[in-house]
């Protein structure tokens, strides 16, 4: 039978297994893009310092962040900052291979030497001695792969990283041949309650092969928290305007299927952003979801979602206004 949804909200979260690492970490952990201040507006660092404690404090122990997060490396300094006390306690994720460059355009660059410089910089700004969970951040077209997997094979045989993952992989074959050259623990896509594509092929692959799948974007980069009201007009800094999924007929229909959903959440005294994190992290092969913030009130409320497991009924309730949305559309996106 389910668990009750009413779970104490003040119990410790479970703990899951990244693969077979003996690394094990909270369903929900916090996503450290927004705190490095490139595409959200309104990010102050007293603000990121503030929520960065907050999730720790929450009960999250897993901080994914990436080398590329800032135009500086500002959120993995913050990290430093504000964690380094804490550090034993925590499980840390970064990645490597994107760097920005002069333009502040994003460059692919996973050459060996490349990767290994990354990683020595990110191991100083996050003032550690070890990356917990290193991923390659995209596979870059110019590099052979398993060049770059040899990089970070090294790299874990070496003790710089404790685990290695891959991220913006779209097919299956990158999967085999990475893998072929260093065990991947991990994988990062995209995946909430509408963009569902990876449930056609990777997400099978990697339960097959004991691949924690480690998703970003639950909340369809805020739309899924069911604040954003459907008169709701962007600020032009705001990088979501660039997005189908916030623009014309596809904003009305994920308004209508906020619609359906939100009841769900309401009988059970929850929010809607707790109900689709809760949604993400109780799917098969899902270890945990990367939730991003950028104010302590924003982390403390998916923390909650932690403890909280749906039913049956609320499950297939989903399944049903999944169905009436229909497909999404959506563009690829690095993050």
């Amino acid at each position: 039978m389910p668990a009750s949804p009413t779970t104490d909200p003040h119990a410790a979260p479970p703990l899951r297994e990244i693969g077979r690492t003996g690394i094990r970490v909270t369903p929900v952990a916090m996503g450290c893009w927004p705190i490095a201040g490139v595409t959200s507006i309104n990010v102050t660092e007293e603000h990121s310092l503030a929520t960065l404690e907050a999730a720790a404090d929450a009960g999250i122990n897993f901080f994914d962040t990436a080398y590329i997060y800032g135009y500086e490396g500002e959120s993995e300094r913050l990290i430093g900052r504000a964690l380094g006390h804490r550090r034993g306690e925590l499980v840390i994720a970064s990645k490597c291979g994107l760097h920005w460059g002069p333009d502040r355009t994003q460059v692919r660059d996973a050459r060996p030497e490349t990767i290994r410089r990354e990683c020595e910089e990110s191991l100083r700004r996050l003032q550690t001695d070890v990356i917990d969970l290193y991923y390659l951040h995209a596979p870059d077209p110019a590099t052979p792969l398993a060049e770059s997997a040899a990089a970070l094979r090294q790299l874990l045989d070496e003790g710089k990283v404790r685990a290695v993952g891959v991220s913006n992989f779209s097919r299956i074959e990158q999967y085999e041949e990475f893998n072929a050259v260093c065990p991947i623990s991990a994988d990062q896509p995209h995946y909430n309650m509408l963009q569902r594509e990876i449930e056609a092929d990777r997400l099978p692959w990697c339960r097959a092969h004991n691949v924690s799948v480690i998703p970003y974007w639950p909340l369809m980069k805020g739309l899924l928290a069911g604040r954003i009201t459907r008169d709701h007009t962007f600020d032009p800094r705001d990088g979501r305007r660039k997005y189908p999924i916030f623009m014309g007929q596809e904003w009305e229909r994920n308004q209508d299927f906020l619609d359906r959903i939100r009841p769900i959440a309401e009988r059970q005294g929850r929010t809607v952003a707790q109900l689709a994190v809760a949604w993400v992290v109780q799917q098969p092969g899902i270890t945990a979801a990367l939730c991003g913030a950028k104010r302590p009130e924003q982390i403390r409320e998916t923390a909650e979602a932690m403890n909280w497991e749906l039913t049956d009924a609320d499950l297939a309730e989903i399944r049903d206004a999944i169905r009436l949305r229909g497909e999404v559309a959506s563009r690829p996106a690095v993050q």
